[in-house]
């Protein structure tokens, strides 16, 4: 049994390595929670050669967009190619996780069939061997899910598809070395020195990403692997900021999307169309020759592709802050259905406030009356609607204006639609599995720890606590 098993081995990488001059080689360099801040994007006060470099010899993706805005979630729908709702991943972090069944697809499974060696590293030298960061919402063996952590250790000749792991710009950041007084600060911040000392340490984080993808750039040139390897770069899901991460407006799902593949792409190209994070997966496998199972995603390389009509996002469950949102984006307008209406946006999140100073600064500043936001409001209206030609940073919202009923029924009817055929399990009551109170109660003893250790009283005010950020911060 041992030798027939060998011998279909043997078979599996003599086929890959016979294939391996006609197959590309695959990367996927994955950012942590990266918005489109980047130079090639057209962001000033922000330095990425190297992306820069690899917008410029590939394709860039100006509307793409990740299914959830948190990593959990986000990583559970594009390594299955399915909405993460659709496969019990919504929650984050979700406790109650279960096996996939076997008509769920995963993209490394399907490669690993197709004689590829699967890895997921950091892409660096020397080689690591502690397999990289996956974060995904279902149970399932690491050492199965992928092959190493490196591709070195591939057969020779066999052609690899690799999952690159970057944290940054993830929090916390690294320090700004200055001060961007240009950086453009989105609208629904208050302009202050608090916010902007938070931006440029986000910036610099970006930074430090922008060398870690020019190296892995680099390694791939000097190893003679560039000219045949399809790299995917693309962030988790938005930024990490306020009404960014773990929110389903733009700032929390908007993310950079480059694809290179020298002599298949072009270079230099620019895209407008809406493309999805569930698109990498139907993408890399048709770039590998392998089968591409029916998924929402779209081929992004199909000489034919348009961009998707509309994309959705789906946020539930983060941490201590239970919830659960859905939206469906075009071009023009954006839908956002809260379920919890009787929920503030700023409901307590120990994760935001431990590392977002900008929630404490907005709270300080309403409550002195000189932040007045419809986002500080104790409730949240059930239905929003936003026009993104005319209002790009979603400010206002149109659902109660009789012009826009239409729209707003059309796209009320769409979420409607995608909730029924995607089998969005979002309407499950999590505490049927998962004990609520438990959890929210080890979220709070882990938030007052932290707090502790940084000589601060958990349930200090608002107002002492953004003196400690402010000097945290060196804007004191």
């Amino acid at each position: 049994m041992m030798f027939r098993l060998s011998l279909l081995l043997c078979c599996v990488l003599s086929g890959a390595s016979l294939l391996a001059g006609d197959r590309p080689n695959v990367v996927w360099i994955i950012s942590d929670d990266l918005g489109p801040e980047l130079g090639c994007y057209g962001y000033p006060e922000v330095a990425t050669p190297n992306l820069d470099r690899l917008a410029a010899s590939g394709r860039r993706y100006t509307h793409a967009f990740s299914t959830a805005p948190v990593c959990s979630a986000s990583r559970t729908a594009f390594q299955t190619g399915l909405y993460q709702t659709t496969v019990g991943g919504h929650h984050h972090n979700t406790r109650d996780k279960k096996v996939l069944p076997e008509s769920i697809p995963t993209v490394t499974g399907l490669m690993q069939k197709a004689g590829y060696f699967v890895v997921n590293g950091r892409g660096t030298l020397p080689v690591e061997k502690k397999l990289a960061k996956s974060h995904l919402n279902f149970v399932y063996d690491a050492r199965e899910f992928f092959d190493d952590a490196d591709w070195t250790q591939r057969a020779e000749g066999q052609p690899f598809f690799a999952q690159v792991q970057i944290k940054e710009p993830h929090r916390g950041f690294v320090k700004s070395d200055r001060q961007r007084p240009n950086a453009p600060i989105p609208p629904y911040y208050p302009d202050h020195p608090v916010t902007r000392a938070d931006w440029a340490n986000y910036l610099a984080s970006i930074e430090v990403l922008d060398q870690k993808v020019g190296a892995v750039l680099k390694r791939l040139e000097d190893e003679g692997l560039a000219d045949n390897t399809l790299v995917i770069f693309f962030g988790d899901h938005g930024r990490p900021h306020v009404r960014g991460k773990q929110w389903l407006y733009d700032g929390g799902v908007h993310t950079p999307l480059i694809v290179r593949w020298p002599g298949k792409v072009k270079a230099g190209e620019v895209v407008d169309g809406l493309a999805s994070l569930l698109d990498p997966m139907p993408t890399t496998l048709a770039a590998a020759g392998a089968d591409v199972p029916k998924v929402p995603g779209l081929n992004l390389l199909d000489p034919n592709w348009k961009g998707h009509a509309q994309v959705f996002a789906a946020r539930d469950r983060c941490g201590d802050a239970p919830d659960r949102i859905r939206s469906v984006r075009t071009r023009d307008y954006k839908y956002i259905r809260n379920f919890h209406t009787e929920v503030p946006y700023m409901q307590h999140s120990g994760y935001k406030k431990l590392s977002y100073p900008v929630v404490t600064l907005m709270k300080v500043m309403h409550a002195q009356g000189r932040w007045n936001a419809p986002f500080m409001a104790k409730t949240r209206p059930k239905e929003e609607l936003y026009d993104l030609k005319a209002d790009p940073h979603e400010m206002k919202n149109l659902a109660d204006d009789p012009a826009f009923a239409k729209q707003l029924a059309k796209m009320r009817g769409d979420v409607e639609q995608w909730i029924k055929e995607t089998g969005d399990n979002g309407a499950i009551d999590e505490s049927l599995t998962v004990d609520i109170d438990a959890l929210k109660k080890e979220k709070w003893d882990w938030y007052a720890r932290t707090m502790k250790k940084r000589g601060l009283d958990p349930d200090l005010s608002d107002r002492e606590y953004l003196q400690w950020l402010k000097k945290d911060l060196g804007v004191e």
